[in-house]
């Protein structure tokens, strides 16, 4: 009954936008968001488009792919350049990136005569550090999970009840966030780190990332999983096969996956981002 009543909340905060461009990763908010909006709309009135630029990782741009189709809805891939804000991987790029890409999709809703873009913030991101979120409001941009009060855990109940795959899929991030802030990017590099985290995942480890500093990689898994890790590099010659993606040292971290990483400072704990 309570899942029923939060998708319920979710139903009326969509209907009387009548229609919206989902901005569609193909993650557990944006599917619950697709899903609700085919639910409380039309196919015809809510299409879904997936942003795929370098820094995409193409199994997310795949995982979107399929679950739209599964769904019956209409979906667009919109290729973007790499930005060249970007190619320096600012400590500002989150905020710079969406500010960009959504601003894309604002203006192709604004020529489909779309009214709204609907995104999957939710009520979670609130509490964490979210540059990107400033870029969502001054967008104008609808988040229709988070004006429903869903959180995180909401979402994953909801969309495990409503049958939606990938309900407990990890969460992802963009391949920048595998790179040092104020390192040079390349498109290569971007290549580089989508493999490895590819083989990776095809080893039985789907949330692993891999940080990349220069000549050495440094794996990160949930760090209950980091043994688990360690004792696979032997049976699937890990090491070898990441050296012959170009990389000089392979590392494990023994401290396990944390979010934003790459910007902690000695004795402290990472900024959620």
């Amino acid at each position: 009954m309570a899942a029923q009543n939060a998708y319920d909340r979710l139903l009326a905060v969509i209907r009387p936008c009548k229609t919206a461009l989902v901005a569609f990763s193909g993650g557990v908010d944006s599917l619950l968001v697709l899903r609700a909006a085919l639910d409380a709309l039309s196919p015809e009135a809510v299409p879904a488009v997936t942003l795929r630029t370098p820094y995409t990782p193409p199994h997310d741009v795949a995982a979107a792919t399929r679950a739209a189709r599964n769904m019956g809805a209409r979906h667009e891939i919109l290729d973007i350049p790499f930005p060249e804000a970007l190619r320096d991987n600012p400590p500002e790029r989150c905020y710079t990136c969406k500010r960009l890409l959504f601003g894309r999709l604002v203006d192709s809703a604004a020529a489909s005569g779309l009214g709204n873009v609907f995104d999957g913030t939710n009520a979670d991101d609130l509490d964490d550090h979210r540059p990107g979120m400033r870029a969502v409001k001054e967008l104008g941009i609808v988040s229709p999970l988070l004006a429903a009060g869903l959180a995180k855990a909401d979402i994953r109940r909801l969309s495990r009840e409503l049958g939606l795959p990938g309900w407990d899929r990890p969460a992802g991030a963009c391949l920048l966030t595998r790179i040092p802030h104020g390192v040079s990017v390349t498109e290569a590099e971007l290549t580089r780190i989508a493999g490895g985290e590819e083989f990776l995942r095809g080893i039985g480890f789907p949330e692993a990332r891999l940080r990349s500093h220069g000549e050495l990689a440094r794996i990160e898994v949930a760090p209950d999983h980091v043994a688990a890790l360690v004792a696979a590099s032997a049976t699937h010659d890990v090491d070898d096969k990441l050296k012959r993606l170009g990389y000089r040292h392979v590392t494990v971290d023994l401290s396990g996956y944390r979010m934003g990483s790459l910007n902690e400072q000695p004795n402290q704990d990472p900024k959620m981002s």
